[in-house]
């Protein structure tokens, strides 16, 4: 490697960007089977028909895909009750992000968030040069709406609302969140993060679409990435009114969402009875892991995602280390707590085991 340093002068808002801490994969051991539930992934492997249409879809990889997304946008539309110019696709909901952030924040502007929450949201905003604003959550570890809508201010372009909240897992009412929007300026963008959607029972959804029909300054955004399991395929959309889409597809990267992305989530979608089926299975174990938590004695957040959170405080980097003992990779937030997902059936009666011994220590 070369002593020398280059003379590039690099953006200054470089050093404010945090760097984005993904799950580690779970190393090999012989003495027990390993397991990562650090990432939010569905543990599933693919559906028999998505990994046909895959490896049908691989064999044209020496071709461009089709910039415009365009069979995957008018499935999507025909899905949700939307128009094609009402939907712009991305690489994973988190590229959209990014260009939602492009297209709504000048340098120095704000974009008002709950914290903690999806820890792409401070650098998407540093990346941008726009401040980001970090509302803390209320202590069950919700979104404090009434205290964010009291951070908006006339340099706020940007607000986003992650529902359920990553990584703390509990979603926001209805009549929360509409309250909430009838003090947001109109000028600003709201941001209805849903990535998590999926796992939400039925008590505790919203009709975010509805909303978004009654809001111009509105925009939902979701994932193929969790329910769907194409995480490592990375395909994300947002539903938005048209003059935002038409903004979100000029700053989109060209050719982001490969051919083999959206043959995967069109085939997706024509199987998502079957994946429901997986959802309903993982629905079904974080209650049974919640359950056995709180019979344990933890106080943990009620999470409509596919993980639960652990509020261990400054204990949360070494319950991290004891899951890594047992074999269980898990994701520690310092000094906060620790996200661990619903994975398969043995790797949550480890975490089930790990928390009881660690209560008990």
């Amino acid at each position: 490697m070369s002593d020398t340093q280059p003379d590039v002068r690099l953006r200054d808002t470089l050093g404010a960007v945090p760097a984005y801490k993904a799950g580690k994969p779970a190393p090999p051991r012989e003495d027990l089977v390993t397991y990562k539930i650090s990432s939010n992934e569905n543990p599933y492997p693919p559906l028999p028909s998505v990994l046909k249409t895959v490896q049908d879809a691989a064999g044209r990889m020496n071709r461009y895909p089709d910039m415009s997304v365009r069979e995957l946008t008018e499935a999507l539309a025909a899905r949700w009750g939307v128009t094609p110019d009402e939907i712009a696709t991305g690489t994973g909901s988190v590229g959209v992000l990014g260009s939602l952030v492009q297209i709504t924040c000048n340098p120095g502007d704000e974009m008002v968030y709950a914290w903690r929450s999806f820890e792409a949201y401070p650098i998407v905003a540093a990346l941008a040069g726009a401040k980001p604003v970090q509302v803390p959550l209320d202590s069950q570890a919700r979104h404090n709406l009434n205290a964010m809508a009291d951070a908006i201010t006339d340099r706020t372009r940007l607000v986003i609302v992650c529902t359920p909240n990553n990584p703390t897992g509990p979603s926001v009412t209805e009549d929360e969140l509409r309250g909430f929007l009838a003090k947001v300026p109109s000028d600003v963008l709201v941001v209805i993060d849903e990535a998590y959607l999926e796992f939400v029972e039925p008590d505790h959804q919203i009709d975010a679409l509805a909303i978004y029909r009654d809001h111009p300054n509105v925009c939902v955004l979701r994932t193929f990435s969790k329910a769907y399991g194409l995480a490592g395929l990375r395909v994300g959309y947002c539903i938005a009114h048209e003059p935002v889409a038409e903004a979100l597809r000029k700053a989109a990267v060209p050719f982001g969402v490969s051919d083999v992305a959206q043959q995967a989530a069109l085939a997706s979608l024509e199987a998502y009875d079957e994946l429901q089926e997986r959802v309903d299975a993982l629905m079904t174990e974080r209650a049974r892991v919640a359950q056995a938590l709180a019979e344990q004695g933890w106080k943990i957040p009620d999470s409509q995602a596919n993980f639960v959170w652990l509020p261990l405080g400054d204990d949360a980097m070494a319950f991290a280390a004891a899951a890594d003992q047992a074999g269980l990779v898990v994701r520690p937030f310092d000094g906060d707590g620790v996200r661990c997902s619903i994975g398969e059936t043995e790797a949550n009666d480890r975490l089930i085991e790990v928390c009881e011994e660690f209560l008990n220590r």
